[in-house]
């Protein structure tokens, strides 16, 4: 296993020089640069040291496992859109019916809704992007603009609709979408 990259990598992640990095190991700036290039390998010992430095250990470093996506683009997002109810949605997070929570997208044209959904153990939140909505839960209506955020329990049948179209971003817990 090549090590030096990694070593680098780290290096500059802390904002080290390599000088730096050697005063603060005891080595030489030559010993470090070549240790990068993988022209040299440190003893066990030596290696020990360098990373206690970097703020990691053995086990940390040499960890293969892959590390899993934090940051989503919107090549990552997958779409549906419903022509019958004229709204669209987003999953911002891929394959986010399997977590806690599951962040929509969620693009409703003039007169477009959202079919009713069941009472549910969990909790629903959004935040309109653009236009108003109307949000139906348990036989009353809720009215949220551009700004504003909502927040329910839904113990009971509920559906969002909007008369002149919106966006917003929908929070499930669980995921019901």
């Amino acid at each position: 296993m090549e090590i030096g990259g990694k070593i680098k990598e780290l290096r500059m992640l802390k904002g080290l020089t390599q000088e730096e990095l050697a005063d603060r190991c005891e080595l030489s700036k030559g010993f470090i640069s070549q240790l990068e290039r993988d022209l040299t390998s440190p003893s066990i010992a030596t290696l020990v040291d360098i990373l206690k430095c970097l703020g990691t250990d053995l086990r940390e470093f040499f960890d293969e496992t892959e590390e899993a996506q934090v940051v989503f683009s919107k090549d990552d997002y997958a779409k549906k859109e419903d022509h019958e109810l004229k709204n669209s949605m987003e999953w911002l997070i891929p394959n986010a019916q399997k977590n806690i929570m599951e962040p929509v997208l969620l693009t409703l044209e003039a007169g477009g809704s959202t079919y009713p959904d069941n009472p549910h153990e969990g909790e629903e939140f959004g935040y309109v992007l653009n236009g108003s909505i109307i949000i139906h839960a348990g036989g009353r209506m809720y009215k949220a603009k551009k700004g504003e955020s909502f927040y329910f329990t839904p113990q009971t049948e509920h559906y969002i609709e909007s008369k002149s179209g919106a966006t917003i971003i929908w929070v499930s817990s669980p995921p019901s979408f």
